[in-house]
């Protein structure tokens, strides 16, 4: 195959990454805990007008929760600090409508402040989500009025719980509502420059845009505008400089189609073959895994969940810990020997994304019995890319780049024998 690059032909300009998004990328998998009002009274979205009375989450543990997810292989964790019904997890100045007005620790308790301390007691990063829309907020038929009021609800958790790894805005409610996004950005660029952001303002990560856990191959780590929300197929504005390198992130709830904690929906909860196969539908395509577990009225995470859970990590490990060759290069064809002729069904293929996605087209092929066979095709590769196959016994095998905007630079090539594949 003749190198697009042999000619010495001069390297296109292409969108790179900061520093903060390769670190987030190689995070890769991420908690997202849906807890608050809603947890206690049966429903996915409060009208804001629930009593905070009912909050009483007697055995809260968000030690539970954070030790569940890293033991699970989750690095960073992310708390819906107020969702759309206004109810806020932490005693904020701004309403009364939050944890100060419960009778959850007398008034004085702080979920927020527990799951800050949680993560960093355990290194995991964390992330807050605070819903634009607010269903309680009076002020919200105000524009300018609920833009102050929002810019000092985000300015008091940018402020008060230490660094933060991701903020998390969801657009679910305020199709055609436009917020003072700039004045966000200035916040968060101020207090939190090292936070990833979510989707609108001037993001630096994007909704894949659906809510089930699986990004579509390819999955440029580039764009210049995503969808808002499932209740539209409108695209968002971003701000002027907004960077075009905007990675995806993949969240799904592991009871399906439940955010929050309901009693006695204990079977919906995902099975690890389908969790297996958002795996590789996420991670696999390049993108980030965001995985809801929601903790019930206990303020504990389900015995069924955690088990689950850690399930889910119990297997990504057994399949992709151990590789069983490694190796990395650059141009248009890497190739690894295997230490002896090996039976392999998986390949696991990295670029070094901090010199920006190059590979546009490839081809892996395995060295067996004297000749080359071909094991898959593949467009984008990306953070990462997990291609399986049928099992078959290699000497070594062979990544060939057909098509780049630049010369490839592959991080790490990987071979696995997995076993059972959902492919």
């Amino acid at each position: 195959m003749e190198s697009r690059f042999s000619q010495n032909k001069p390297e296109e300009k292409l969108a790179l990454p900061s520093r903060e998004q390769l670190e987030w990328q190689d995070l890769e998998l991420g908690m997202f805990c849906h807890f608050g009002i809603n947890t206690f009274c049966d429903q996915e979205w409060g009208e804001g007008n629930d009593s905070p009375a009912v909050f009483n989450p007697l055995h809260l543990d968000a030690h539970q929760w954070v030790s569940t997810a890293k033991e699970a292989g989750f690095r960073y964790f992310i708390l819906t600090a107020k969702h759309h019904d206004g109810f806020c997890l932490w005693p904020t100045a701004t309403s009364t409508y939050s944890v100060a007005s419960s009778p959850w620790k007398e008034g004085r308790g702080d979920v927020v402040k527990e799951c800050a301390e949680a993560c960093r007691e355990l290194g995991v990063g964390f992330g807050i989500y605070l819903s634009p829309w607010d269903r309680h907020e009076p002020c919200y038929a105000d524009p300018q009025a609920y833009d102050d009021f929002y810019a000092l609800q985000l300015q008091e958790l940018l402020t008060g719980y230490g660094p933060l790894t991701e903020i998390w805005f969801d657009g679910a409610g305020s199709e055609g509502r436009n917020y003072d996004w700039q004045r966000i950005m200035d916040l968060i660029k101020r207090h939190q420059p090292g936070a990833m952001v979510f989707n609108m303002g001037a993001p630096t990560i994007r909704w894949v845009g659906n809510e089930d856990g699986v990004a579509p191959y390819p999955c440029w780590n580039t764009a210049n505008s995503a969808r808002g929300s499932m209740f539209s197929e409108a695209s968002l504005n971003w701000l002027p400089g907004t960077p075009s390198w905007v990675p995806a992130e993949c969240d799904v709830p592991i009871r399906k189609d439940r955010w929050f904690w309901h009693p006695e929906e204990e079977h919906l909860l995902l099975s690890l073959e389908q969790l297996m196969d958002i795996y590789y539908r996420s991670v696999g395509h390049g993108a980030t895994l965001l995985l809801n577990v929601a903790p019930d009225n206990r303020g504990l995470f389900p015995e069924a969940d955690v088990q689950r859970l850690l399930e889910f990590g119990k297997e990504i490990r057994r399949r992709f810990d151990k590789a069983l060759a490694v190796t990395a290069g650059t141009g248009d064809i890497v190739e690894l020997e295997l230490p002896a002729a090996t039976v392999i069904d998986h390949v696991e293929i990295m670029e070094d994304i901090a010199y920006g996605e190059r590979v546009e087209g490839y081809m892996l092929e395995a060295y067996s019995n004297g000749a080359w066979l071909e094991l898959k095709r593949g467009s984008s590769i990306g953070h990462k890319k997990i291609d399986a196959f049928p099992p078959v016994v290699a000497e070594k095998i062979r990544l060939r780049v057909s098509e780049a905007a630049a010369s490839p630079k592959i991080r790490r090539l990987a071979v696995y024998h997995c076993g059972e594949s959902l492919q």
